[in-house]
């Protein structure tokens, strides 16, 4: 059995994914129903789908898919951290049709041009709410904005942080620091967590290895170790770089030198505790 801890799904008659570029394989629709084929093909049984854009309506869409879909057992969603009345909005979002599905929240800080975004007053109350209704966040930052995701779940310790795609390295260029440092900071907080996921999008488009990943999943397994690590495909994102079977195939590849039990740990465990599951 695995779990796949990251994944997306859209509909651009719905709404657009203005993070697209107008020129990109991935503006098209991506469905439930298209992934699952791939995932069964893979052994994938179980996933975690995550919110794309900041709009109110995904969140509720997201918990229906859930509650319709056998595969997708979590849902990370949105809501503006910044309300003042965010409890009560995460209690609404949990008492709607499928909100037992609610499994953590995500804001694209990745967007923000603010680089302390995480660290102002009213986010860290919001964070704090998301803690108290039990739900997990999922940090997505770029390699700059490591450092104050860390100051972040220092100053939360009662809330469990995941990292995406593992703070987006410079994967590329080859370049690891400060980004090793401050992915080994983030790590040393024992309420945070990351996923192996979202690295072929960072590496060379026209020329990734499994090799060329390899250091930055290292760096990763030594920080967080596999009980803290948990696969994710990012799919359909990936597809630009490859398929889901190469994106799982180089996971199993990069993580070959694990033992039975933290293959387990990583693939599907990990997943299932952090989420709840």
């Amino acid at each position: 059995m695995t779990v796949d801890a990251h994944h997306h799904v859209w509909d651009l008659s719905v709404r657009d994914q203005d993070w697209i570029p107008e020129v990109s394989p991935l503006r098209r629709d991506f469905a439930v129903t298209d992934l699952a084929p791939e995932a069964r093909t893979a052994g994938v049984d179980r996933t975690v789908l995550v919110q794309t854009v900041t709009v109110a309506e995904e969140t509720p869409e997201f918990l229906q898919l859930a509650a319709a879909h056998e595969l997708i057992a979590g849902v990370v969603g949105w809501t503006d951290l910044t309300r003042p009345d965010v409890a009560d909005e995460l209690a609404r979002l949990r008492e709607l049709p499928g909100g037992q599905y609610l499994k953590g929240i995500r804001h694209q800080v990745q967007g923000e041009p603010d680089p302390g975004w995480l660290l102002r007053p009213d986010v860290l109350r919001g964070l704090a709410a998301v803690a108290e209704a039990g739900l997990v966040y999922d940090l997505i930052v770029l390699a700059h904005q490591l450092p104050a995701g860390a100051k972040a779940a220092a100053t939360l310790p009662q809330l469990t942080f995941v990292l995406d795609h593992l703070g987006k390295p410079s994967i590329a260029s080859g370049a690891r620091e400060p980004w090793a440092s401050d992915l080994r900071a983030l790590a040393a907080l024992p309420n945070t967590s990351a996923k192996l996921s979202g690295l072929v999008t960072e590496a060379d488009p026209a020329s990734w290895s499994v090799d060329d990943l390899r250091p930055y999943a290292e760096t990763a397994l030594e920080a967080f170790g596999p009980d803290r690590l948990m696969f994710g495909s990012d799919w359909p994102v990936c597809t630009d770089r490859a398929t889901y079977g190469q994106v799982l195939s180089a996971a199993r590849e990069l993580t070959a030198g694990l033992s039975p039990a933290e293959h387990t740990l990583l693939f599907e465990t990990t997943a299932t505790r952090v989420y709840d599951l």
